[in-house]
């Protein structure tokens, strides 16, 4: 009984870390990415700026919604994960970048707005903070019975 507890105790703690990891990835690579299409435009093409810009306007408008979103996909593959005992980073690492790439096609379901895809490049971003995610996580919990 003890062990179970303290079991669910390193999952919720190293869900937690990985997230930070995820979000400290998803800031430094979307800035890095952000700055590049910066000082690739001329004042009169703002092009991928633009983008970026209309993506995160899109996002604001259903933060509270977002949050839950980007928590849910996570939440069922560690979910998956633990009660399928699945101890194989072949399945952390894919699962968390799948998880953070679905939060996008997710929103845009909630919201009236067009299906019209994401760009390529924040699916980019997204998908290796949460490849970065699962890696940690997989380090931390997944790895252990």
């Amino acid at each position: 009984m003890l062990r179970t507890i303290g079991r669910l105790l390193w999952v919720a703690i190293s869900f937690a870390i990985s997230a930070l990891a995820a979000l400290l990835v998803l800031l430094t690579l979307g800035t890095e990415r952000l700055t590049e299409a910066a000082s690739r435009t001329s004042e009169g093409d703002l092009g991928q700026i633009d983008v970026w810009i209309g993506t995160y306007a899109q996002l604001e408008g259903a933060f509270a919604l977002l949050s839950m979103l980007t928590i849910v996909p996570a939440l069922l593959v560690v979910i998956i994960g633990e009660v399928a005992r699945i101890r194989s980073a072949a399945y952390w690492v894919p699962a968390g970048g799948a998880a953070l790439a679905a939060v996008p096609f997710l929103a845009r379901f909630s919201q009236e707005a067009s299906l019209a895809l994401p760009p390529a490049t924040l699916l980019q971003v997204l998908a290796t903070a949460g490849f970065a995610a699962g890696l940690l996580y997989w380090v931390l919990a997944g790895r252990s019975a």
